[in-house]
């Protein structure tokens, strides 16, 4: 949720409002949603390439590290799939709109903040590695931090200005005065503590003339939250008085927060001032106002769901999700992370939300090419409960959902069908007893690769392999062999660092997996801001992402038969996009490789895997035009000037396999004959 202008005014009276802490020896419920923004847009990462995960991991590991040596317990709570009344699904589409826009500024130099695609994926493996606890709500989590805050009376940590309005026992600390990079020591001794502000309800209310506490939650509605945006409420805030008390001089938002709160502050009660709001509105709106206004205040209630059992035992009962009948299993896997809000609101609202990366907006939206991989997820989830019958997608036909994606830089909702499966799969609650190798098959069947092709990757990497092969083979795809090779090249991090690092692989540091990981780390520090971002290479990473994104979710949604890959180590839009610029200007895959042959030989599996998928034309590097050596289409001579010719001896072939990495050479006449750009 979020009260405009709210934060900034609370934020202009900083010494009316806050108190300063030495936050250390406590247990502190962390927004995680909030968390993960703040640190991705607050850290100096570059958000241009499609996300530098391994530098966004470090921070995320940074940030809790300082927590430990202040001995603080985090206890984070993520937002689940979008509430079951889908109120906020206007807010959401207008998100969606500013962040096309921002999308679009980054992608031409400009600013923004648009936070990479997989960055809550590498979010949560960081939390998983670190052993911080972590919670998944079922929908929008607000309410749930607010009553498990209240009950281990801790603060709550967030930059979400509703918990301006939430009472809270131990009050709110706003990421933005959370000095978590500027640990102080204890005069006197080695203790630990981080420099904090802490927000007070009861000095908000004393300001505005002792007001009643329970007048704020009729504030926020009536202020505008993410789940209030009403017309109608304008004629009231124009026809009644407003008194500001002292100036303002920020602007409308501030008078109208300033304005508001002066006026409630003459009421005793909700009711009587909702009486006195109902005044000002059409006799044939007041009805139907007061019920909306009425339901949403309750928003601002304690949650009926304990968290606490959660993370003390395991149990995540949640009422609205039990009330729709889904599988124990589902249940389970959203509380733990195990399947993304992606996969809930596909369940419940049979309607998803494509989000929009900094790609070409020129071209159809990168997630265009993943869309036979969701037909399989939306297959798995049809027909799951008979509760969800009287859902509000229910005028959607069978076997369909609704996407909202983007065209050009605008919003559209699409119907998507959804693929039919053998009846052993479309019962979702028996789904987890399908045996291994038969989820495994539809997996890979979904992606079109077959696992003799798989047997030589590292586990590890199985299922980025599969998704490249998927990607290389889609015809929208137009990677290019320097795409390829960047991508691969960047998936050796992982595998250099596990060398580095390995105490029973001396020999290997010493044999260059040390010097080739700083050459990809030079590499990557090379793309600086201000570096010309090349918007079609952009837009081929982005698909690649979109296509590792759902096969992810739909290895989750069969209880990953292939292990999920380490996103922290796996790609680097930075080192990708410089390795792209270096192989087509002064470096080869081949000398890159040279100082490291265990690197070389990982890469040469890799490459092998994917190259049987890739089309001959992506194989062949670009040379100069040789038109003798064309072959003539039968319709005619006329030859675009910017077609290139062809390899057209053995000994040229083969100097193009030892510089561009293995290559197949079979059917070699036929890779001869070809003409490619």
């Amino acid at each position: 949720m979020g009260i405009r202008g709210l934060m900034s005014f609370v934020e202009d009276h900083s010494n009316e409002f806050f108190t300063d802490l030495k936050l250390r020896d406590t247990k502190i419920i962390i927004d995680g949603y909030a968390l993960f923004h703040r640190l991705c847009f607050n850290s100096n990462l570059e958000l241009r390439y499609g996300g530098d995960y391994d530098s966004f991991a470090d921070v995320v590991q940074k940030f809790f590290e300082s927590m430990f040596a202040c001995n603080i317990c985090p206890y984070v709570v993520l937002d689940g799939g979008c509430d079951i009344s889908d109120k906020k699904l206007t807010t959401l589409k207008d998100r969606a709109k500013e962040k096309i826009q921002m999308a679009h500024s980054l992608s031409v130099g400009g600013g923004g903040y648009v936070c990479p695609l997989l960055i809550r994926e590498v979010f949560i493996q960081v939390l998983i590695k670190l052993q911080v606890c972590f919670v998944q709500c079922f929908s929008e989590a607000d309410r749930d931090i607010m009553t498990l805050a209240n009950h281990w009376n801790c603060p709550v940590l967030s930059s979400d200005s509703d918990f301006c309005i939430f009472d809270l026992k131990t009050g709110f600390c706003p990421l933005n005065s959370f000095q978590w990079r500027n640990m102080n020591t204890i005069k006197g001794t080695q203790d630990y503590y981080i420099p904090a502000k802490c927000f007070s309800l009861d000095a908000l209310c004393h300001y505005f003339s002792n007001m009643n506490k329970a007048l704020l939650p009729l504030f926020a509605v009536l202020c505008g939250n993410d789940h209030v945006n009403l017309p109608i409420m304008e004629r009231f805030l124009s026809k009644v008085r407003l008194p500001l008390g002292a100036a303002s001089s920020k602007g409308r938002r501030h008078h109208r927060v300033l304005g508001l709160l002066n006026w409630l502050s003459h009421f005793a009660d909700p009711t009587e001032a909702l009486d006195n709001v109902l005044k000002y509105l059409p006799k044939k709106d007041q009805e139907n106002v007061k019920e909306l206004l009425c339901c949403s205040m309750e928003e601002y209630q304690q949650s009926q769901v304990k968290l606490q059992d959660f993370f003390q035992c395991g149990t995540y009962v949640c009422p609205d999700a039990l009330n729709l009948g889904l599988p124990e299993w589902v249940l389970v896997a959203l509380a733990k992370g195990q399947l993304a809000p992606f996969i809930s609101d596909a369940l419940v609202l049979r309607r998803t939300i494509l989000h929009t990366q900094v790609e070409n907006m020129q071209q159809p939206n990168a997630y265009r090419i993943s869309l036979p991989i969701r037909q399989i997820i939306y297959g798995l989830l049809l027909n799951v409960s008979p509760h969800l019958e009287n859902m509000s997608w229910n005028s959607l036909p069978p076997q369909t959902f609704s996407e909202v994606e983007r065209i050009n830089k605008n919003i559209k909702t699409s119907i998507v069908d959804a693929v039919q499966l053998p009846k052993d799969h479309c019962d979702l609650s028996k789904l987890t007893e399908l045996s291994l190798a038969r989820r495994l098959m539809l997996l890979l069947e979904t992606l079109k690769v077959k696992q003799t092709i798989l047997d030589p990757v590292p586990a590890s990497l199985k299922l980025p392999i599969a998704v490249s092969c998927y990607w290389l083979q889609h015809p929208e795809a137009k990677a290019k062999l320097h795409h390829l090779q960047a991508l691969l090249l960047g998936m050796l991090v992982g595998p250099l660092q596990a060398m580095i690092h390995s105490p029973d692989k001396k020999h290997l540091r010493e044999d260059g997996a040390k010097m080739l990981y700083e050459e990809l780390q030079r590499m990557k520090e090379q793309t600086r801001p201000g570096t010309r971002l090349d918007l079609d290479t952009a837009h081929i990473f982005c698909q690649w992402q979109c296509c590792l994104q759902m096969a992810m979710y739909l290895n989750q949604l069969l209880s990953t038969p292939l292990p999920e890959p380490d996103l922290t180590r796996l790609y680097s839009g930075s080192l990708v996009h410089g390795l792209c610029r270096q192989l087509l200007t002064s470096t080869s895959v081949e000398s890159l490789l040279s100082m490291c042959p265990e690197a070389k030989q990982l890469y040469e599996h890799l490459f092998n895997a994917t190259r049987a998928f890739a089309p001959s034309v992506l194989l062949l590097p670009k040379g100069k035009s040789n038109s003798k050596k064309k072959r003539q289409k039968k319709q005619g001579t006329n030859r675009s000037k910017n077609r290139v010719g062809t390899i057209s001896d053995t000994r040229c072939w083969y100097e193009v396999s030892n510089r561009f990495g293995p290559l197949m050479v079979e059917n070699m006449e036929e890779h001869q004959a070809s003409e490619f750009e």
